[in-house]
């Protein structure tokens, strides 16, 4: 794989990995119960509980463990969901063109002008907090970008030889768009995904901090919240904000790595001042 190559793309993808291995074993290398009562509150770190415990009695490491998988979970899936939409809008709109076109690249600008940070905050305090409505919100504010440079890279393509090759046998729009152009938009596709997944581990992690996330679930925002609520760095309980603080840093800068190693796959000009 060309991105392994790069030395963005495998450090990128190594940080990634390590997190992604630490989600799905999380039930089996936490040492506690993240939702359980294990120690007296606000105990410091100890060979028991290695980050200490927080304000009702939680083992942090093992909550920091769980926290893991909500990160990944709103970092893939409203990416996935956002890119998806603007996949579809931006065939849509560069291949038939006209009045389509106008409507969906109205729809863009809207979209782009909107102060995108304040509305996610009003709408998730307004729909309550759930998961799955950070996942939604992310996706319905994460589209436009991406379908603004599918419209163009779809309006060049739409003009090849190898299109209207395939126009002139008969092929139907549908399958010129998503047999012949589709695949030429994968590095695009991945890209707008990597890219996605940072702003949105960033946003959950902050709506987390706000008290705006779902209570239900550990996250690494959540864990902050309750750190700064119980005035951790004043009891020098440091490392309950240092790490999750840590791998909300590292996490997003992972796919970041991935990302700039895709726009250096796709960008020759780049690779040669590189």
């Amino acid at each position: 794989m060309i991105i392994i190559k790069n030395s963005k793309g495998l450090a990128g993808i190594s940080i990634v990995l390590f997190f992604v291995f630490m989600a799905i074993l999380a039930p089996y290398i936490a040492p506690y119960d993240p939702y359980a009562v294990v120690g007296k509150p606000l105990q410091p770190p100890s060979p028991q509980h290695w980050l200490g415990t927080n304000d009702i009695g939680q083992d942090i490491w093992s909550e920091v463990l769980y926290g893991s998988r909500t990160s990944l979970l709103v970092g893939l899936t409203a990416p996935f969901i956002a890119t998806l939409i603007a996949l579809v809008l931006g065939l849509l709109a560069g291949y038939k063109g006209g009045v389509i076109d106008e409507l969906i690249s109205g729809a863009i600008d809207i979209m782009l002008a909107l102060p995108t940070l304040p509305l996610i905050i009003i709408l998730a305090a307004y729909l309550g907090p759930s998961l799955l409505n950070i996942i939604l919100i992310l996706a319905f504010f994460g589209w436009a970008g991406g379908a603004r440079v599918f419209r163009a890279q779809v309006m060049s393509l739409r003009s090849r030889e190898y299109v209207e090759a395939a126009r002139a046998l008969g092929a139907s729009g549908m399958r010129i768009m998503f047999i012949h152009i589709l695949p030429s938009l994968t590095p695009i596709i991945l890209a707008d995904i990597v890219m996605g997944a940072t702003s949105a581990i960033l946003t959950e992690a902050g709506l987390s901090f706000l008290g705006l996330g779902d209570p239900t679930v550990k996250s690494w925002g959540q864990i902050l919240r309750h750190a700064q609520a119980s005035y951790a760095l004043q009891l020098d309980l440091w490392l309950w904000i240092f790490v999750p603080g840590l791998f909300i840093a590292l996490l997003g800068t992972g796919f970041a790595l991935i990302g700039f190693a895709i726009e250096e796959y796709m960008n020759p000009r780049i690779r040669q001042k590189i």
